[in-house]
């Protein structure tokens, strides 16, 4: 009999993923991600070093919109972060006119699509998604510039490649690693729409977002011996940070959810944005579908 690789349902119909392999989860992986993560950082100051029409406002407009349409596609979750990460780093070196910015969202996305998904998104779908204002000719001109200006080195490192080696540290609450991983991800998805974490690593983002998780979920939780003090400082040892700037990530993302559940309660659901009148009053939620979830 010849041997077959053991894979199991993926989210999407017909799409077979394999299952999480443990034997990654190792101290030498994780500190070659650890050396590895600084390379793909972007620079913190890009919009008053190299962008003159850009604000953080319309980053935040187009990064709700990016996530609201990888939901929408039940995209794996790493594209979101992943596609962020790319837009985020070609602003750090190439001044970008703001009517340009969905088509750069959609070009990043498309790129973190095939590289992560079985069935990445298709052009003319992301084209559809901008209420069709760019075509799929200006798509793969944009795909191009955006491997040219990252050197094509598309296997940057996000909050997510960690999160998995951090729970497997948790001494305790493994039958609630499944909710714990869940609600992690949703904060790293809030940390990617907020340009306060522009430049922050992506393991200290990670990090704090399973302190984050830990702390909201602790009380429906059985058998909890680790407070989330002891986390935080295992986790900063882990990642080599100090556990003060830890726990400062940690309320940043607290903070960062409270305010996306207000805003999500105040402004109405949309798949849809328009770039071009992009004013100082608009906002949008940046909370993903199923954030309500979250014990705060």
């Amino acid at each position: 009999m010849e041997p077959r690789l053991l894979c199991c349902e993926g989210n999407k119909p017909g799409v077979r993923r394999a299952y999480r392999d443990s034997n990654l989860l190792t101290d030498r992986v994780l500190h070659a991600l650890l050396r590895a993560e600084d390379k793909y950082l972007p620079a913190a100051n890009y919009f008053k070093c190299v962008q003159s029409e850009m604000a953080p406002y319309m980053r935040r407009i187009v990064a709700t919109w990016m996530l609201e349409v990888c939901e929408e596609q039940k995209c794996e979750e790493e594209v979101f972060p992943l596609a962020m990460n790319y837009m985020d780093r070609f602003l750090s070196v190439e001044p970008t006119k703001k009517n340009h910015l969905q088509l750069l969202g959609a070009a990043c996305m498309f790129l973190a699509s095939k590289l992560k998904e079985t069935i990445p998104l298709t052009a003319e779908k992301l084209c559809v998604y901008t209420d069709n204002s760019i075509t799929p000719s200006q798509l793969l001109q944009m795909e191009l510039l955006v491997l040219n200006k990252l050197k094509w080195d598309l296997a940057s490192l996000t909050p997510l490649d960690f999160i998995d080696f951090f729970l497997s540290r948790l001494s305790v609450w493994t039958e609630n690693r499944p909710i714990l991983r869940k609600h992690a991800h949703i904060f790293v998805a809030l940390c990617a729409t907020d340009v306060k974490f522009i430049a922050c690593p992506p393991s200290m983002v990670a990090a704090g977002s399973v302190v984050a998780a830990v702390e909201g979920l602790q009380a429906k939780m059985e058998g909890n011996t680790m407070t989330s003090q002891k986390l935080t400082e295992q986790l900063a040892q882990t990642i080599r940070s100090d556990p003060d700037c830890l726990r400062a990530c940690q309320e940043q993302i607290e903070s960062l959810l409270e305010t996306s559940l207000r805003l999500a309660q105040q402004q109405p659901h949309s798949i849809t944005m328009e770039t071009k009148n992009m004013g100082e009053g608009q906002d949008l939620s940046a909370t993903p579908t199923d954030v309500q979830d979250i014990n705060i």
